[in-house]
């Protein structure tokens, strides 16, 4: 099992753990340009998502949305908003739980229901386990449907830690060119992140950083 603990990890350690595991993306390698991605877990939702959206507009931001399939319904105009905007949707399996505890079939599966609903809207081309757990049983099987994995190197743990001056202040310490940022979208999460991205967005922008999509940072080869 893999999982990415960055909220205190220094980034040479971040280094060696994605050396080490090559099956997921964890940063891009390349720092000749101050570029990072933004990716935003569990949305859409009906009442964050557009507060993210707003926010990521005003700041001239790019972000991928790693969706929730079952979240979709009633929700395809936020997706099509996402995509009008200049942002990417990714594969955040069918249901709001951890990939690692499903069996084979079951993985590929959600996988596969979740690949369905987002394909109305565009083609996805990542994928982030549920929990951030995943094997290499797991990697193969998203290889087998043409996405690629993508965890990131800043993690302030927002789910867990839902206050936002944390969440900044560790996104802040962490972040350096070719970086991925993860933070959360729904309920509390998403109400957290609104408050995060008000703050963080500007003092990005204020250092020079570029915030982009995960293709915007890692482009198809």
């Amino acid at each position: 099992m893999t999982f990415l603990l960055t909220a205190c990890t220094p980034y040479p350690l971040v280094q060696r753990i994605a050396a080490a595991h090559p099956g997921c993306v964890f940063h891009a390698d390349s720092t000749r340009t101050r570029t990072v991605a933004l990716s935003l877990d569990d949305g859409p939702d009906r009442e964050t998502t557009p507060r993210i959206l707003d926010l990521l507009r005003r700041y001239d931001s790019r972000a991928t949305f790693f969706l929730i399939s079952s979240h979709i319904p009633g929700n395809d105009s936020l997706v099509l908003r996402m995509l009008r905007d200049g942002h990417e949707i990714g594969n955040h399996m069918s249901r709001n739980e951890a990939s690692i505890f499903l069996s084979p079939s079951a993985f590929e599966s959600s996988l596969l229901v979740a690949d369905s609903a987002l394909r109305r809207f565009a083609t996805p081309r990542w994928m982030r386990p549920g929990s951030g757990w995943y094997n290499e049983r797991m990697i193969s099987t998203i290889r087998k449907h043409n996405y690629r994995c993508a965890l990131g190197s800043v993690y302030p743990f927002d789910p867990q830690i839902p206050v936002a001056s944390y969440s900044v202040r560790v996104i802040l310490r962490q972040v350096r060119p070719g970086s991925i940022i993860i933070l959360h979208d729904g309920g509390y999460k998403g109400r957290n992140t609104v408050k995060v991205l008000a703050r963080l967005l500007p003092e990005l922008a204020r250092r020079g950083y570029n915030v982009v999509t995960l293709s915007g940072l890692l482009p198809p080869p």
